[in-house]
């Protein structure tokens, strides 16, 4: 998508946001596992986004920084309760461009895939394992691939059909690169509008070398922030990587 770059996914969807996906989203179990990962040390959330787990971690008296390239998210995040409490950096995740160390660095909701190539997805956990202590541990939430959705290279879903409204989204696929672009489609009493979303996704096999050549290596995978068992039937996945 033309004049796409890594604030307009947040720029364009932070009135909605919460909104969306607030309720279907287990923020309870995220912020206990993640608590309990970062062992009252340093937390930096990449993609901080509006805080939905950032805020909660901070209310636990844990010190949480934030990276985050989007300035209407981080709007929305300084309008809540706290938010104004949490030191933000404004940029590309990437380069995790920071100072100091941390006991947790973290990723959540699949926004690791919003670095949108392979070299940039590299790059972010070189320069994560760059800033975790010896001990510190790096997890990251992302969905599982399942290229059986796409027909043709394409999809179209519908979330919602009402009298006056209709929500939908479409998207196109490109195996080659494993990038998506798609739109979150609203109609409303006639009126049109875009929430555009690209993201190059990656096998949990591709995140492990990715990993590997960062300093890091596999401690655990969980299918979900219970701690759900892992398996090939598994759509998305809780990874947790420590220091070689």
């Amino acid at each position: 998508m033309k004049r796409y770059d890594g604030a307009t996914y947040g720029d364009r969807i932070s009135g909605v946001y919460d909104e969306w996906f607030q309720a279907g989203l287990d923020t309870e179990a995220a912020v206990a596992f993640l608590a309990q990962a970062a062992r009252g040390g340093r937390v930096l959330e990449l993609g901080i986004g509006t805080g939905r787990i950032a805020l909660p971690l901070a209310q636990l008296g844990l010190s949480v920084e934030g990276l985050d390239a989007s300035p209407a998210m981080i709007e929305k995040l300084r309008a809540k309760p706290g938010g104004t409490e949490v030191p933000v950096t404004m940029g590309d995740f990437a380069d995790v461009d920071v100072s100091g160390s941390f006991s947790l660095v973290f990723v959540a909701f699949n926004t690791f895939f919003a670095l949108l190539t392979q070299e940039a997805q590299g790059r972010c956990f070189r320069n994560v394992a760059a800033h975790l202590e010896v001990s510190g541990v790096f997890v990251l939430e992302a969905f599982v691939p399942d290229l059986t959705r796409y027909t043709r290279n394409q999809n179209i879903s519908a979330r919602g059909v009402e009298l006056d409204r209709l929500h939908f989204d479409v998207s196109v696929h490109d195996p080659v690169t494993q990038m998506v672009q798609a739109q979150h489609v609203l109609v409303e009493n006639g009126r049109v509008s875009l929430y555009p979303v690209a993201v190059r996704y990656c096998w949990p096999s591709e995140l492990d070398l990715m990993a590997q050549l960062a300093g890091l290596r596999l401690r655990e995978r969980w299918g979900g922030w219970s701690r759900e068992p892992f398996s090939d039937e598994s759509q998305k996945h809780v990874s947790v990587y420590e220091k070689l």
